[in-house]
This record gives structure tokens, C-alpha cells and sequence, in this order.
């Protein structure tokens, strides 16, 4: 499974993700969340960032040309769009995105299921809170175009290999505080993930 880190915050945490072996690094642009990294950091960060690793950019509730100009700023090559997204915001981002799919009940997770998609638990707010979803749902569907988040860490992440996930998606179950990555939680879920 492909890993990713998200809710990086600095330069330390993003060079040891990479050289834990995680094929992406998210930043989060959503001022409401304990993980909110401006333009300008997300920009010294990602510059010096070697190639061949996703940066990929998280917004919430925020208009097309935010997200684009977010992006080609930072030097971000992905978007995730963590809300409701009206089809029209999709045609006038320029930028390659992934869809969220915040589940409620296990119909939601065959949302847009010829599309690479990220499915998370549905809370309240933004981000899963850590919680996990339940993963009976994933039993008998393809899973290969699925990344799966939410409450997810270096313990549990190995039994989800039998589904056949495209890759994990992880925050706070790598982290030592809010923002703050710790660097044995990163190796542990990265080596347990592939």
C-alpha cells in the first residue's frame, strides 16, 4: 500500500517521512485545524523537498482559484477536497485532485468508484478526529482505488493489506502532539503499510 503523511508542518518532519519511505506528505490549508500550515511555510517546505514524492495540499470549503493558486504557489501536485464539492469547482480547478468521501454508512464508500478516492470516517468536523471506520464495509468491494484514513496507526494498519487498499493515509496516529511527527510512529506505520 502506498503511504502518506499528513498534517505536516515542518521541514524535519516532512525529509524524515520521506526517508521513512512515505510516497506522499500532506499539508493542511484549513486555519480551523491543529495542523494549519500557511502558503509561505508549506512553500519553504516543499522547494526543498526532493522529487518524486506527492505534496499534496488539503482544503475545506474554499473556492477553485484559492485552490489553484494554493497550489502553483506552494508547488503542491495535488489537491484534497475535504467537503462537499459542487461539480462545477471541479472544472475550473487546474490542478489534479482527489475526492473525499467522508462515510456516514457503508453505501458511501462506492461514491465515484471508478475514481482513485480517499475515504474517511464522517465527523463533525473536518479531518477524522482520529476515528476509525468500520472496516466490515470493505469486505467483497474493490478496494485498489481506495486510500483509506482515519483512526488508522502502526498497529492496525497491516491487517488492511487482505483488502487491497491503493494506500493509507495517516495524521495523528504518527504523531507526538498536533503538527508534531514522531519519527519511530512514522517508521513503524510505513513499514507496516507496505
Amino acid at each position: 500500500m502506498k503511504a502518506k503523511i499528513c498534517g505536516i508542518t515542518s521541514y524535519k518532519d516532512a525529509m524524515m517521512a520521506i526517508e521513512a519511505g512515505a510516497d506522499a506528505l500532506g499539508f493542511v490549508f484549513y486555519e480551523k485545524s491543529p495542523r494549519y500550515i500557511s502558503v509561505e511555510d508549506a512553500k519553504e517546505i516543499i522547494k526543498k523537498l526532493p522529487p518524486f514524492v506527492e505534496k499534496v495540499a488539503l482544503f475545506v470549503n474554499v473556492d477553485a482559484k484559492t485552490i489553484n493558486s494554493t497550489c502553483q504557489e506552494t508547488g503542491a501536485t495535488l489537491a484534497q477536497l475535504h467537503f462537499d464539492v459542487p461539480a462545477e469547482l471541479y472544472e475550473e480547478i487546474t490542478v489534479p485532485c482527489i475526492k473525499v468521501i467522508r462515510a456516514k454508512e457503508a453505501k458511501d464508500i462506492l461514491q465515484y468508484n471508478d475514481e482513485y478516492r480517499l475515504i474517511d470516517v464522517y465527523c463533525e468536523a473536518y479531518g477524522g478526529a482520529g476515528k476509525r471506520l468500520n472496516i466490515e464495509w470493505f469486505k467483497d468491494i474493490d478496494c485498489s482505488k481506495i486510500i483509506l484514513a482515519g483512526g488508522l496507526d502502526a498497529d492496525n494498519v497491516a491487517s488492511l493489506k487482505e483488502y487491497g487498499f491503493y494506500g493509507v493515509d495517516v495524521s495523528s496516529g504518527v504523531e507526538a502532539s498536533h503538527g508534531i511527527k514522531e519519527a519511530s510512529k512514522v517508521k513503524a506505520f510505513i513499514k507496516n503499510a507496505k
